[in-house]
């Protein structure tokens, strides 16, 4: 049970998704990585969120072999390998199919900044992948998922810190953080913004993205050396 606390953790993590209006059924997964061990826990494939327990949680090496659980781990696991692989600050790593984040993905379009709600989380636009070839679609899919997400971020030379949020085109967002708390806690956020920034283009279509010193100005001041947003 060397793993056991990481476990309730990302039981807990999982179960936020329902209670947050964030996955209908089984369509979502939440996973954590230890930093010592370098193991990585995640949600069971396709099972109830109300039936799950800590004991069902899947504990599995960087390589994506099981190390713990009898259970066979989420389909989504290999993106998540590729997501911790590439991004060594990530702790936590979630995925959802998100009504309003989903939305965007299926129209392949990044979630312009519009707004200072936006800023408080990312730096930017939220970025949308390209969409996946037949070729990857045929091979390892999820990794191949996950080596999508990679690309963009290296190709477009965007910091995962900054940006802990992607969306994969025609698909759905995976979102991520130091911990599987703050992960869940960044897809929420994104699933708001992204019905607030679909809302405020119902208004006005014409409008541009925020300009960079205000969205500079509200990130930087929660997030880096310099934050003076919450209590010290």
């Amino acid at each position: 049970m060397k793993w056991q606390a990481l476990k309730q953790q990302v039981l807990h993590a999982n179960l936020e998704l329902p209670r947050l209006g964030l996955v209908s059924f089984t369509w979502g997964n939440v996973s954590a990585r230890d930093a010592a061990s370098g193991a990585i826990v995640i949600k069971p494939s396709g099972l109830p969120y109300e039936t799950m327990g800590a004991d069902d949680m899947v504990v599995v090496d960087p390589d994506g072999r099981v190390l713990e659980g009898t259970r066979k781990p989420s389909s989504d696991l290999a993106t998540h390998l590729e997501l911790y692989r590439a991004f060594p600050a990530l702790g936590g790593v979630v995925h959802t199919h998100s009504n309003w984040a989903t939305v965007w993905a299926q129209a392949c379009r990044e979630i312009p900044a519009l707004g200072t709600t936006h800023a408080d989380y990312f730096r930017g636009a939220i970025p949308c992948t390209a969409v996946l070839g037949e070729a990857q679609t045929r091979g390892a899919y999820e990794k191949e998922t996950g080596l999508a997400i990679v690309q963009h971020f290296r190709q477009a030379g965007i910091d995962p810190v900054q940006m802990p949020a992607v969306l994969v085109a025609n698909h759905g967002p995976f979102v991520w953080g130091p911990d599987a708390e703050a992960a869940v806690h960044n897809a929420a956020v994104l699933e708001l913004t992204a019905q607030m920034a679909f809302l405020t283009l119902q208004l006005n279509a014409q409008i541009p993205a925020m300009p960079a010193h205000l969205l500079d100005k509200h990130f930087l001041r929660k997030h880096g050396p310099g934050a003076y947003y919450g209590q010290s």
